[in-house]
């Protein structure tokens, strides 16, 4: 028996109410946890379906990387139109042309940063993508901004528009 006395009365427990007291204290803290992150998430704006369609953001870029046409195609719809940075368009099938071509040589492909938002069965990627390759034998990096829907078709999402726009370089600092 464990006795605390602070001033009147005493107060005892036997070692099975401490116990007791401390799984409910655990039991407490960890719903407590479980509610703060619940509500952090839903406050992010992050739910299943945006953490599903960020996921596939990122399955792109590794496409990109291993130069994964397939794995591409897999990820757009039929009919995905692709607005370059320089302002072309292009069908998925130039868009997974270009990935195929030979001079083409990503060594990395990376999203900085990164917000869904969901209306429905359709989701808003808007992301700062990051792509280093090599070019004429030099390593050079690709920063842009891209905007990239996705609708959910027959269960799986598609990619159905994809644009991106250049982030100029900043200039070095002397």
């Amino acid at each position: 028996m464990v006795c605390l006395t602070l001033d009147y009365p005493k107060y005892c427990v036997t070692k099975e109410i401490r116990d007791m007291f401390a799984k409910r204290a655990v039991f407490v803290a960890a719903l407590l946890f479980l509610g703060w992150s619940a509500l952090a998430r839903q406050q992010s704006g992050l739910s299943d379906e945006a953490g599903r369609v960020l996921a596939l953001e990122n399955a792109w870029n590794h496409a990109i990387e291993a130069k994964d046409a397939k794995a591409l195609d897999m990820l757009m719809a039929g009919s995905m139109v692709a607005l370059e940075s320089d302002g072309s368009l292009q069908s998925k099938e130039q868009y997974l042309a270009g990935i195929k071509a030979p001079d083409f040589q990503p060594t990395q492909a990376i999203t900085e940063q990164a917000n869904v938002q969901m209306y429905g069965d359709t989701a808003i990627a808007v992301t700062v993508f990051r792509m280093k390759e090599i070019e004429k034998g030099k390593t050079v990096t690709h920063r842009e901004r891209t905007v990239d829907t996705w609708v959910k078709i027959d269960g799986t999402w598609k990619c159905v528009a994809a644009v991106a726009v250049s982030i100029p370089s900043k200039p070095q600092s002397d």
